[in-house]
């Protein structure tokens, strides 16, 4: 695959995956967190660097406003619940390995 292809093929991805999340909502950070140990804020995190490296100035919560498709405090009201003690105990016990 050529490098430029590689790279729209990689970029459209990205898009797919935030879509995704997106439409699944109802998929809490945490469980994100307990099995794949990496959710969105992580991605918010990442994305920030990456524009970093590459000279653009991009704030966390700037980030997350692209991840979240929205401020990140809005959808947290809107979307996040409290972590059940089930997933606080997995989280533990994920975060213990």
């Amino acid at each position: 695959m050529e490098p430029q292809t590689q790279t729209e093929v990689e970029a459209a991805t990205f898009r797919r995956l935030l879509a995704h999340l997106d439409a699944n909502k109802d998929v809490q950070n945490i469980d994100l967190m307990i099995l794949a140990d990496f959710c969105r804020n992580c991605l918010a995190k990442w994305y920030a660097s990456e524009a970093a490296e590459r000279g653009e100035e991009m704030s966390y919560e700037e980030a997350r406003e692209v991840i979240y498709k929205m401020p990140y405090a809005q959808w947290k009201e809107a979307y996040q619940r409290p972590a059940t003690q089930q997933q606080l105990d997995a989280m533990a016990a994920r975060q213990q390995k």
